[in-house]
């Protein structure tokens, strides 16, 4: 008996010795953990996390293509967020093994007329290696969604299934009124000041110009020729030709007026033919006058002549000047007196002068 019972002895120690090797030998099994989101109080739009830590055993590593794929999950959900990501490793880790947390994030499309019971997809997640592949089956979950408004609303006033569109805010528009009245006038007097600037004082300055203003003269005196118009057209026309010169234009100074303001050269002969008709109307003897009376009237323009030289001498400063321009006129006085004198100017002939120096002096043809 005593041997008997040493063999049964030593056979149980033997399978108590076999038993940790199977166990050693027998390949480790993949876990996790769900932490799920509430089960109800949804609606909507919502958005749901879902959390799962898995630990894998030494070896194994997952197959990403079994990862759920972002995007919407029938009529009910929309998965927006994968994440597949290592946990730190702690102090009490059983080894060899990995920690890793998978997060799923879904958003509620559904909105049901009625409390209704839904569920978050199962997932099947697939690891590959040693000593050989595994699949972690991840069940679905329930929840329920909630309608944004029930069904049955009471039919209190304010209550009702439709309700008028709520009236938008007003806003206080008078500073921004303020400042555009204060943009707009300041505006309207830059224009101004503009217009005025680059309208109405050249449009003076060419209204106060002296050929100008001889010209609107000019243009009121009556269409009959007589001595009356011809005296009024003449002088006006001095007066303009003096302004324009800077102090008492004669015959002789014709030349040195067109050479300082050359637009006036077109019309130098016509210049000069006018101060001769000048000279000869307002100095010459009358034709009804007998001949003591004519050479009386050369002396008196001889006379006129000298004082005009006189005149000149003084502006001009020289004295051969004057024996010169003397000697021009007393020639001049010689040849009218001997009938030399060129033809007469009529009124319209002036007036045509005076609106041909006004182009002149506008610069235009």
């Amino acid at each position: 008996m005593k041997r008997i019972a040493e063999a049964v002895l030593v056979q149980l120690a033997l399978a108590g010795s076999a038993t940790p090797a199977l166990a050693a030998d027998a390949p480790a099994q993949l876990t996790a953990k769900t932490d799920e989101p509430r089960a109800y109080g949804y609606q909507v739009g919502d958005l749901i996390t879902r959390s799962t830590t898995v630990w894998v055993p030494a070896g194994l590593q997952l197959d990403t293509a079994s990862l759920p794929t972002a995007g919407r999950q029938g009529h009910t959900f929309e998965l927006r967020r994968v994440v597949w990501q290592p946990l730190p490793a702690t102090p009490f880790a059983s080894a060899p093994q990995s920690a890793h947390q998978l997060l799923l994030q879904y958003q509620v499309f559904l909105s049901p007329p009625a409390v209704r019971t839904l569920e978050l997809p199962p997932i099947t997640l697939r690891f590959t290696g040693t000593p050989r592949a595994q699949d972690l089956r991840i069940d679905a979950w329930p929840m329920t969604v909630a309608p944004l408004v029930p069904v049955e609303v009471s039919a209190r006033t304010g209550l009702g299934e439709m309700q008028p569109d709520a009236a938008p805010p007003l806003l206080n528009t008078q500073p921004a009124t303020t400042r555009l009245t204060l943009y707009a006038a300041a505006a309207t007097l830059l224009a101004a000041a503009l217009a005025h600037i680059y309208g109405v004082m050249p449009w003076l300055a060419r209204r106060q110009r002296p050929f100008a203003q001889a010209w609107r003269t000019l243009k009121k005196l009556p269409a009959q020729d007589t001595p009356h118009t011809q005296r009024a057209a003449m002088q006006a026309l001095h007066q303009a030709l003096n302004q324009s010169a800077g102090t008492v234009l004669f015959e002789h100074s014709v030349d040195s007026f067109v050479a300082a303001q050359p637009r006036f050269a077109p019309l130098r002969n016509e210049l000069l033919q006018f101060f001769q008709h000048s000279r000869r109307s307002f100095f010459a003897p009358t034709a009804d006058a007998s001949g003591a009376g004519t050479a009386a009237s050369g002396e008196e323009d001889t006379a006129a002549r000298h004082k005009e030289d006189t005149a000149a001498r003084r502006e001009e400063g020289t004295a051969a000047r004057h024996e010169e321009d003397t000697a021009a006129r007393r020639e001049e006085d010689t040849a009218a007196r001997r009938g030399e004198d060129t033809a007469a100017l009529s009124t319209a002939a002036l007036v045509a002068l005076g609106r041909r120096c006004r182009n002149a002096e506008r610069g235009t043809a």
